[in-house]
């Protein structure tokens, strides 16, 4: 659902969206860097079935580790909201029409974006507006996750979709 946003939220999410930087890791510490290996170990090998290539198997985690640290989110919590919305498909398209991993409503092209939705079958495209939603949700619920939760799937206070993310997040801690 559609919710009408203050320019000052606007332009602060659009510009969290434009922000070109590449999804390359970087670690001013060894261990961070081991750790993150061993992540992106551990993860691909668990995506094995849903993508069978190890490169696309990287480029993808290492993009949504990328894009989930940039907004503050846990990692995990995007694996999960990825494999309840879209079971990691790439093209998935819901009956309401929202698009890719994270399942992005195309409205959100023409809020914050050019307008284009089919940019949304895009892997950073659409992990980096997933992900500037859920953290603009969040900050709107003052962190409380459930409710986040909700306002991303569009059923704000009822369990079913943030207990079934909550629970696939518990799959990738």
């Amino acid at each position: 659902m559609e919710e009408p946003l203050i320019d000052a939220v606007r332009s602060a999410l659009a510009s969290a969206i434009n922000n070109q930087a590449p999804p390359v890791p970087e670690f001013t510490e060894p261990e961070a860097q081991q750790r993150y290996q061993r992540w992106l170990a551990r993860n691909g090998e668990r995506i094995k079935r849903q993508k069978t290539e190890w490169q696309v198997r990287q480029e993808f985690l290492q993009t949504l580790w990328y894009e989930s640290s940039r907004a503050g989110l846990e990692p995990a919590l995007v694996l999960g909201l990825v494999q309840v919305e879209s079971n990691f498909r790439k093209f998935a398209i819901s009956s309401a029409g929202a698009r890719g991993y994270m399942q992005v409503m195309p409205f959100w092209t023409r809020v914050l974006g050019d307008g284009d939705a089919s940019r949304l079958f895009h892997m950073q495209t659409n992990l980096r507006f997933g992900c500037v939603i859920l953290r603009h949700y969040l900050d709107r619920e003052k962190g409380d996750l459930f409710m986040a939760l909700g306002r991303y799937n569009g059923s704000r206070g009822k369990p079913a979709y943030p207990d079934a993310v909550l629970s696939a997040k518990k799959r990738w801690d």
